[in-house]
């Protein structure tokens, strides 16, 4: 419906224009939004607002000109009116809503579904946390932003691949190895002194256990550096497949895992530096070779290579980068977390040295989770150390509480996590409300079923009848479900969806606590149960673009 707007505003300023009735003017992109007032219409245009300048003449006068060459030749207007210093109102017909409800019916779960993409491919790149320890509340919430991403992308017709990176390469490593090589000579004995860096969870007292079980005490005669390469090597398999097992029990999987150390294979990252560096983007500086980041709006350029030779993060991630876009990707999207805020210009900078736009990498911060217990910071005890694993929260709420609640606010702002609230079933819980209303509704058309009534199909209602303000609500709000997506996939916001949810739900259940679906009357029950069937339809859409299950029964 808001495509329809647009277009019809479009037609009517070119139309002016042609009459001479405006200015030859450069026609913006059409902006239409739903009013925070419902009083002010269904939908509102600001062109009149954005002409202004260039046609040199009031506002409300242009929109006046525009509102007198409006074409409305489906006949879906109720009326038009101009607001405030040259808004255009726009007030759809009743009917228009109401025959809404046959398309939701005969899309099903493709009502919602578009082809913004037209199969573009796309890489979401998410999670990549290094494989030194589990996943933390922190990788939790990028993990759902990203797989929903995916999905509302997918949703809107572009071709998405899912990748993890996993750092598997350089110091941070090294470390993993040589920490579980301290602990095992601990359990076998051995008095030991913990460095700084090592990591200290109790999962690299478990490794090292499980090693001695299989190979006993024979790592004690090996050289310390062949050990620690071996360890590595056990640690970052048990931890991957650990890190695997709770992204899937959270609903997320990936489509491919890019190991770092491919970068390095036939020297392909030392390659693409001395490249770089012959292009004039690298150039030395003492033994230390930099990178020309300011040339691209950074603050200060920045190392790609150290004196002792080893390249920087940012070196492989310019090699990964390259990567991607040599397999085809025409958008790629990073998802990284709050701390990664400095690290932005720097990789725009490189794709861009690599002939890229910067516009076709999207970088997504998200933000940090405060977890609660009852409206208090919570210190909950952990195997890993000193952080919340994602495995503790899935253990104490489940999957789909905390998919819902890790995407109630825009990723980067701060989210707080209450675990009791997400436990509860409750209206203040809102998945479970959510769902409650599925399982509401899907509980009254199995009522309908039992008493013998039989499902009627558009064209055996009266939609008309469905006149009540909480209906017509409604079927407005539904009706602008495929423009809600489309949105959120757009400007990759999937909180948009849960903001949309926790609408349509509330909708729902007070029409349902004010009005009777299944009455004495026959032709106002069968419009009542086709306007149900068609809210199921539309919140198990949304639901499964976040990943939450839709329950039949609660």
């Amino acid at each position: 419906m808001k495509d329809k707007i647009a277009f019809t505003v479009e037609t009517a300023v070119n139309d002016c224009v042609r009459k001479g009735l405006l200015p030859e003017v450069k026609l913006p992109y059409i902006e239409v939004e739903v009013p925070a007032n419902p009083e002010h219409g269904d939908y509102a245009s600001n062109i009149a607002l954005i002409l202004a300048s260039q046609a040199r003449q009031n506002p409300r006068k242009i929109a006046g000109i525009i509102q007198e060459n409006i074409s409305d030749q489906e006949n879906i207007l109720e009326k038009t009116q101009i607001a405030g210093p040259g808004f255009i109102n726009f007030y759809i017909r009743e009917r228009v809503w109401q025959n809404m409800l046959q398309n939701i019916e005969e899309q099903k779960e493709r009502y919602g579904c578009e082809n913004i993409g037209e199969g573009q491919k796309v890489q979401v790149e998410f999670v990549s946390a290094n494989p030194t320890g589990p996943l933390h509340i922190g990788h939790a919430r990028g993990a759902v932003v990203g797989d929903v991403i995916a999905n509302l992308l997918k949703t809107t017709g572009y071709s998405v691949d899912k990748e993890y990176y996993i750092n598997d390469a350089g110091n941070q490593m090294n470390n993993l190895g040589r920490s579980v090589l301290f602990r095992y000579r601990e359990l076998l004995g051995e008095k030991i002194e913990f460095p700084e860096n090592c990591y200290r969870g109790d999962y690299i007292k478990d490794i090292a256990g499980d090693i001695i079980k299989k190979e006993g005490d024979e790592y004690l005669a090996q050289d310390e550096e062949e050990t620690i390469r071996n360890f590595t090597a056990i640690a970052g398999s048990v931890i991957l497949d650990e890190i695997k097992d709770d992204l899937r029990d959270f609903g997320v999987t990936f489509d491919n895992y890019f190991s770092e150390r491919e970068l390095y294979k036939n020297d392909g990252l030392a390659k693409l530096l001395d490249s770089l560096q012959q292009q004039g983007f690298i150039y030395p500086e003492g033994e230390t070779l930099w990178f020309k980041t300011t040339a691209y709006g950074d603050e200060k350029d920045r190392v790609v290579v150290r004196k002792n030779g080893e390249p920087t993060y940012f070196a492989a991630d310019i090699a990964y980068h390259q990567n991607k876009y040599a397999r085809g990707y025409k958008m790629i999207i990073d998802i990284w977390g709050a701390d990664h805020h400095g690290y932005m210009p720097r990789l725009w900078a490189g794709i861009q040295a690599l002939g890229q736009e910067k516009e076709s990498l999207k970088l997504i911060l998200v933000q940090l989770v405060n977890l609660l217990r009852g409206g208090t910071p919570v210190a909950m005890s952990t195997r890993a150390g000193e952080f919340v694993t994602l495995r503790e929260v899935l253990d104490e709420v489940g999957k789909d509480a905390a998919r819902y609640n890790f995407l109630m606010r825009r990723s980067d702002s701060h989210l707080d996590f209450d675990l009791e609230v997400a436990k509860k079933q409750s209206n203040e819980n809102p998945v479970y409300y959510v769902q409650y209303a599925y399982a509401r509704i899907c509980s009254i058309l199995r009522m309908a079923e039992e008493r013998g009534i039989v499902f009627p199909a558009f064209r055996d209602i009266d939609p008309a009848l469905l006149l009540e303000p909480e209906e017509i609500k409604l079927m407005k709000t539904m009706a602008r479900y495929p423009e809600t997506v489309g949105s959120a996939a757009k400007a990759l916001e999937p909180h948009r969806i849960t903001f949309y949810l926790n609408e349509l739900a509330s909708l729902f259940h007070s029409y349902y606590n004010k009005n009777k679906v299944i009455s004495d009357n026959e032709k106002l029950t069968a419009a009542r149960l086709f306007l149900m069937q068609t809210i199921r339809i539309v919140l198990q859409n949304s639901l499964n673009i976040l990943g939450v299950s839709a329950p039949e029964k609660m």
